[in-house]
């Protein structure tokens, strides 16, 4: 049996398409929705569709890989479901089918499994273009801050089932970099990443202990593409890949996109609600680290983005450097380099 999401090459590629809106218009029809139109977004851990109204509501219909088992979508919903009762916050939130079912199996072409399809509540608000404000980058801090206020009052069911983000799984993201590095890396610059990739390990390994303040439930890839915002005011969207790990990783990876100045801008938002452990920079930085690495992992596969991943590399192999170096860089502008 086939994978759903198989497109190893653009001939697959065309054809999940095409698989894909079957499934997407075969499970739109158990939902008591009228919609108008089906506007495809985007193919990455799932393959996500828009469904339009002619009222002021609109869906997110996704098709789930089998990265993630069905109880661990269920999982995602529950979390949703919680967060949503905060005053403060405005996130995504699933729907039930007509028959009061969140997590659908929809029946696809011989020879695949079924996909897991489900549908959301459209989260309104437009994605940040040009640079960011200081405004846009202190209420970024202020929205993490309640989103994990908000988690940390969650108390997840006994079947609750989610990923945790931390060295095993790093370990794992690694393997898939080992196989594919040499198409954006040399054989001196891949060196460069596996010390540094050992030195996050270790300094994971001996970090602080998880505690409350610390760690728990958080929405693991908090990218600024994943925020939508309205009158400055930002709402997280897309936690398909929520689950168990440190507060401070969820910021790095915000973090990630920010000039030095607008990432102190966020850890102020932040701050003005939950404070920091005192010396949090260095633990930070290595989570900066760790995600710039891991994003790699992910992109590396795919053919069709080695020439940016290349030219990313003088921003990249400079933090890096920095990092084994121990130097601090996190506000700090670092120049690029010359890639080894």
């Amino acid at each position: 049996m086939n994978d759903f999401f198989r497109f190893d090459t653009d001939e697959e590629r065309r054809a999940l398409f095409i698989r894909a809106r079957k499934v997407a218009l075969s499970a739109i029809q158990q939902y008591d929705i009228e919609w108008d139109n089906i506007r495809f977004i985007q193919l990455s851990d799932t393959i996500t569709y828009k469904i339009e109204t002619s009222t002021d509501y609109h869906y997110l219909l996704r098709i789930h890989s089998d990265r993630l088992s069905k109880e661990e979508i269920r999982s995602e919903l529950l979390l949703l479901q919680a967060l949503n009762k905060s005053k403060d916050l405005k996130v995504p939130e699933g729907i039930a089918n007509r028959d009061g079912i969140y997590v659908l199996e929809i029946e696809t072409e011989m020879g695949y499994r079924r996909p897991y399809v489900t549908m959301m509540r459209w989260v309104e608000g437009e994605k940040a273009t040009g640079d960011f404000t200081d405004s846009h980058a202190y209420h970024m801090g202020v929205l993490i801050s309640r989103l994990h206020e908000a988690a940390k009052d969650f108390n997840p069911p006994s079947d609750f089932v989610r990923p945790v983000w931390g060295v095993e799984n790093f370990k794992r993201e690694l393997a898939k970099l080992e196989r594919y590095h040499e198409r954006f890396l040399s054989g001196e610059a891949w060196k460069l990443y596996q010390d540094a990739a050992e030195k996050v390990v270790s300094q994971l390994t001996i970090m602080m202990r998880p505690s409350e303040h610390t760690y728990g439930l958080i929405h693991a890839d908090l990218h600024t593409d994943n925020m939508v915002f309205n009158d400055n005011q930002p709402s997280p969207i897309d936690f398909g890949r929520c689950g168990y790990g440190y507060y401070l990783y969820d910021m790095a990876g915000t973090l990630l996109e920010l000039w030095p100045k607008h990432r102190w801008m966020l850890i102020q938002g932040y701050e003005s609600i939950r404070k920091l452990e005192a010396d949090y920079t260095r633990n930070l930085e290595c989570f900066f680290i760790m995600i710039l690495i891991k994003n790699y992992c992910h992109h590396a596969s795919d053919p069709r983005e080695t020439a940016s991943l290349i030219e990313e590399q003088k921003y990249a192999q400079a933090y890096i450097r920095e990092y084994l170096n121990g130097n601090p860089f996190l506000f700090q502008v670092i120049e690029p380099v010359i890639p080894a």
